[in-house]
């Protein structure tokens, strides 16, 4: 019988991480009392430099194992993962989450039983339990990307005016529409990406899920955040020393999207207008993080593991009829 769910784990020198994120998946569901498998595929874009291959495939035989032949960067290694997945719906899911069974199961229903969302994604939290704001987001404009940058958005969370870039004017409990979710937990069935398409891969690490969403939007599906169930993000392990690398690549990624979808005709004005904002806004979130300082990893620690699954793999769990409250 074909999968109910396959699960996509793009790692990269994730051995620290990864073992509690596998264990956090069932290994199967029941659908109207039939148990079908949940499957996982982890595809090692380190290559095994720091031994994720041989932890997972001896501590955890059950999921598939891929080691690709270069690292392949995170939409083409999700790629390589969805041509090896049999699931009618599936997960790409980060290696630094820690996934529970409600929040799974609870979005595999809403996503089965209503063919207009496209991509959803319950609420990320991150290991002190406040909430990733990433999860959430509109596609943002100009003035957007400056309140977010310049700290007006931090400053004023609940204004429509100036918070719009991570909707922190709305309800985090509850479930609606937004722009775009985080590429750590992005749910579909597998006809929508036969519709819509893969990753583009000529994004590397960043932009890619922003794309996705823009892509799936245009197409007529629905992004849908549902804020009534939770996992748990432990956020950027395996890139929190090079924060300042990654800022810069997400601005860029982030720049390359909307070249690609807001300026289809190649125009040059639009494009300086476009650089000219993102450089501006990467110029002014630098200044303030040599300010302010960064927030780094620590405090995260092992038992975060206890808020998702409590280290233990789960066996097979009943969908329901109805969707939780």
């Amino acid at each position: 019988m074909t999968p109910l769910l396959s699960v996509i784990i793009v790692a990269y020198k994730s051995r620290d991480e990864v073992l509690a994120c596998v264990d956090s998946i069932p290994t199967s569901l029941s659908d109207r009392g039939v148990a079908r498998e949940v499957e996982a595929i982890v595809i090692d874009n380190s290559l095994n430099a720091d031994g994720t291959v041989d932890l997972v495939e001896t501590k955890a035989p059950h999921v598939r194992v891929e080691m690709p032949p270069s690292n392949l960067g995170f939409g083409r290694a999700n790629n390589l993962g969805y041509h090896h997945s049999r699931g009618e719906c599936i997960l790409f899911l980060n290696p630094d989450t820690i996934c529970n069974v409600a929040a799974i199961r609870h979005c595999v229903e809403r996503i089965r039983r209503e063919p207009e969302i496209g991509l959803i994604s319950p609420r990320l939290e991150l290991a002190d339990g406040a909430m990733d704001l990433a999860c959430r987001r509109s596609i943002p404009t100009v003035w957007d990307g400056f309140c977010r940058a310049s700290g007006l958005a931090r400053a004023f969370p609940k204004s429509r005016t100036f918070a719009r870039y991570n909707l922190t004017y709305l309800p985090v409990g509850e479930t609606y529409e937004v722009g775009a979710i985080n590429g750590a937990f992005m749910m579909t069935r597998r006809e929508c990406l036969e519709k819509v398409g893969l990753f583009d891969p000529t994004f590397f690490m960043y932009g890619d899920d922003l794309d996705l969403c823009i892509r799936f939007s245009r197409a007529g599906l629905r992004i849908v955040y549902d804020g009534r169930q939770s996992i748990v993000h432990l956020k950027g392990l395996s890139v929190a020393q090079e924060h300042e690398a990654m800022s810069r690549a997400i601005f860029d990624a982030n720049l390359a999207v909307y070249l690609k979808h807001f300026n289809p005709r190649g125009s040059r004005l639009v494009a300086f207008k476009y650089r000219l904002a993102f450089g501006l806004w990467k110029r002014i979130a630098h200044l303030r993080a040599s300010l302010t300082g960064r927030q780094g990893a620590a405090g995260v620690t092992r038992n975060v593991a206890r808020r998702g699954s409590g280290g233990k793999r789960q066996g097979a769990i009943p969908l329901s009829g109805s969707a939780p409250h």
